[in-house]
């Protein structure tokens, strides 16, 4: 018996040994499988964040395991919180300087091309081929007071809606009254089924994320013959529009201002000019309501969001009153801040540095830009690349990211 337990014994040490010898030929593998000395997984990760958004695409199929990393959920949401706000806009392709040597890029990808190539629509389908009507989809940032614009690389033929965490609602030429999703940096996008049609004067899209169910969804209102402003949403998880009960008759006076999404909520300046409040809609209950504004909302007057908050920005005789509203409940504005404009009345606000917090001004008479510093509080115009200037109803707050609408990023504030 004294033997028969020996050898049990060899056996048991021989298979450990073996096993061991095993898991070291497997870390050796993977070493020369990176082609670099081994770090943790954290440490990787650490180093990959700090890449430009560009060269992530394309450093994700490096190897395995930094696809893993890159498309994980946990590095996607922590890019996204690093990741400093632009300004998204179309620019027509026959006035790119090299449209007319080279009218499209070989490496350019084209959103109906595209939708096209996934069968989504029929030879009874009437695309718009009208290469006028082509654009380049193109962003905008601010460092150090200059302003600098860059493409993606992503043609289009529809217009911009509404943008919310690098995601950008598009229209979809190639089906009236359709719609395009798509992040412009992974280029993924999905079509959404057509819902009620209506002239572009006499509807609004907003996009926003559901914080009670982590899905994105698309509003749209509409308003009839008669003056009464209908509202149907899309859950982008289902891709089916519903309808839901609108805002009360009267309280829209037009559509012209993109809503703005800001504490749990959609909202909407109502009125061209002198709006004394404003039209909310909570994302999760889907119930809207009225907000009043501290003072009537003039031409060059805009909500936009900040830190999460919602801001009131208007002008008051030589100053620039900013008013900040942090919940829905209670509806009170408090005075944040208030900025010497130095008599220029026509600069409107566009949106707010995520990283910085400074505030981006444009002035509709020229396109010029402003940069705000609120540490400084200094107004100071920015360095802009000698282009053509667009209005400022024309550009999007965005962020560049990885987010894709198909799980629930937790990317809320």
């Amino acid at each position: 018996m004294a033997r028969s337990t020996g050898n049990n014994n060899t056996n048991l040490l021989r298979l450990v040994e073996e096993r061991a010898l095993s898991k070291k030929v497997e870390e050796e593998q993977k070493k020369q499988e990176i082609g670099v000395p081994y770090f943790h997984k954290d440490c990787i990760s650490n180093i990959l964040i700090r890449l430009p958004l560009q060269s992530l695409s394309s450093t994700r199929f490096v190897c395995k395991p930094w696809y893993g990393i890159i498309n994980s959920a946990n590095f996607i949401n922590a890019h996204f919180h690093g990741s400093e706000s632009v300004l998204i806009f179309l620019k027509s392709v026959e006035s790119l300087p090299t449209a007319s040597a080279r009218p499209e890029q070989p490496n350019t990808f084209s959103v109906e091309t595209s939708l096209l190539q996934q069968n989504s629509f029929s030879i009874f389908d009437h695309p718009i081929t009208n290469s006028t009507s082509k654009f380049c989809i193109q962003f905008m940032y601010f460092k150090e007071g200059k302003s600098k614009s860059e493409e993606y690389k992503v043609s289009c033929l529809g217009n911009i809606r509404a943008t919310c965490n690098g995601l950008v609602l598009l229209d979809n030429r190639l089906k009236k009254g359709g719609l395009v999703v798509m992040n412009p940096v992974t280029r993924k996008m999905v079509a959404l089924p057509v819902g009620t049609l209506y002239p572009p004067h006499d509807e609004s899209y907003g996009f926003a994320l559901s914080e009670a169910t982590g899905e994105y969804k698309v509003v749209h209102l509409f308003r009839d013959s008669l003056g009464y402003i209908s509202c149907e949403i899309l859950n982008l998880g289902t891709r089916f529009w519903r309808g839901v009960n609108g805002p009360s008759f009267g309280l829209f006076g037009w559509f012209g201002y993109k809503p703005v999404s800001a504490i749990g909520a959609l909202h909407w300046i109502p009125e061209i000019d002198a709006s004394e409040y404003i039209v909310s809609m909570e994302v999760d209950h889907e119930r809207f309501q009225t907000i009043l504004l501290p003072t009537a909302c003039r031409t060059y007057d805009r909500i936009i969001e900040k830190d999460g908050f919602l801001c009131f920005v208007t002008h008051e005789g030589l100053n620039i009153d900013i008013w900040v509203l942090k919940s829905l409940s209670g509806d009170v504005w408090t005075k944040h801040h208030s900025i010497t404009k130095g008599g220029i009345i026509d600069m409107v606000p566009l949106f707010s540095l995520r990283m910085s917090e400074d505030m981006i001004f444009t002035r509709d008479e020229d396109g010029s830009f402003y940069t705000y510093d609120f540490t400084l509080e200094v107004m100071t115009k920015v360095e802009t690349e000698k282009e053509c200037f667009l209005p400022s109803d024309s550009y999007f707050p965005h962020v560049n990211s990885l987010i894709s609408w198909e799980k629930s990023w937790d990317v809320c504030d």
